[in-house]
């Protein structure tokens, strides 16, 4: 019997991590507020010694393994469920 392919839960939730770190949006936010915590001011600093990092936060929070399932149940979804098409007929079928 052939073991079908899964992504586990942790490398699909580490990949959205690391979007989120690049995320134009982040970079919005960090800009927006000059690198300092909106809680204390305190600057972000790579001076050695008097290092500060800064993290920006989801006001609303945020469910990484909920979001992890879903991508699982509609992007990483069982290969018995996927086709493999040219582009053109790809094209064709999301017009339809």
């Amino acid at each position: 019997m052939v073991k079908k392919p899964i992504t586990p839960r942790g490398q699909i939730v580490s990949a959205l991590r690391r979007l989120w770190l690049r995320s134009r949006e982040r970079s919005a936010a960090c800009k927006r507020e000059k690198y300092t915590c909106q809680r204390c001011g305190a600057k972000q600093s790579t001076a050695k010694g008097r290092e500060v990092k800064i993290e920006v936060h989801h006001i609303n929070g945020i469910d990484w393994n909920g979001i992890a399932e879903i991508i699982r149940e509609r992007i990483l979804v069982n290969p018995d469920n996927l086709e493999v098409v040219c582009k053109p007929c790809h094209k064709k079928e999301h017009k339809a």
